[in-house]
């Protein structure tokens, strides 16, 4: 099983910053890419922030420029350093891990048990 512990959330106000981890641990096989996404009361979950192995960054439009996306890959962790937060950055963030468990497993999507951020305007 893999497991992925998340931190940094919490309360802050308009034009603060925080910063997430999330630390993967268990039966890893591989690892294809992590990922931040997030998901606000009443709305679907959505892409946040994502980083392959390569180092290659995708991030959603609303929050280009004020969020960055890292990762340790000999600590399978990866980190979301968000800048200039707005309230409607306000949603539970979870954290993503998209690899195999074992050789003999398909590449599945693993999740966090997520964490909130609250922007106070």
């Amino acid at each position: 099983q893999v497991q992925l512990v998340e931190s940094g959330g919490g309360l802050v106000q308009a034009g603060g910053s925080l910063r997430l981890s999330c630390a993967a641990s268990g039966s890893i096989f591989s690892v294809d890419a992590m990922g931040w996404y997030r998901q606000a009361p009443g709305k679907a979950r959505e892409l946040v922030a994502s980083i392959t192995n390569y180092g290659t960054t995708a991030y959603a439009d609303s929050v280009k420029g004020r969020f960055t996306i890292s990762r340790d890959n000999a600590k399978n962790t990866v980190y979301l350093q968000m800048n200039s937060l707005k309230p409607e950055d306000t949603a539970v963030y979870y954290c993503n891990l998209r690899g195999r468990s074992s050789i003999f497993r398909p590449v599945g999507d693993y999740w966090g048990q997520g964490t909130q951020v609250t922007v106070s305007s």
